[in-house]
């Protein structure tokens, strides 16, 4: 048998997996913060979405008096889509 203590203590394997996947230093990616006042966050969806409203009330008011005024029908165009969000809402469009 050998004379004196050990000099390294040996590790089994697999015993030390908790402290391999722990990430170091700052975490990548957005945060997720709370809003500390709901009810504020809740009026300006509402602000938001009539102004989206009245802006759409407004264009197509405004594109009945054009196409009345002239002797040939108006035809609008619209913008380029783009292609990167599909899911996205489209510029003068409503959301309902």
């Amino acid at each position: 048998m050998a004379q004196g203590s050990k000099k390294f203590k040996t590790q089994r394997p697999g015993a030390n997996k908790k402290h391999q996947n722990k990430p170091k230093g700052p975490r990548k990616g957005g945060r997720i913060i709370a809003p500390k006042k709901a009810v504020v966050v809740e009026q300006q969806k509402l602000k938001k979405g009539l102004e989206v409203a009245i802006r759409n009330k407004i264009e197509h008011e405004v594109t009945q008096k054009a196409s009345l005024s002239l002797h040939k029908p108006l035809s609008v165009v619209k913008g380029a889509e783009k292609r990167g969000h599909p899911g996205a809402a489209q510029p003068g469009t409503s959301s309902k």
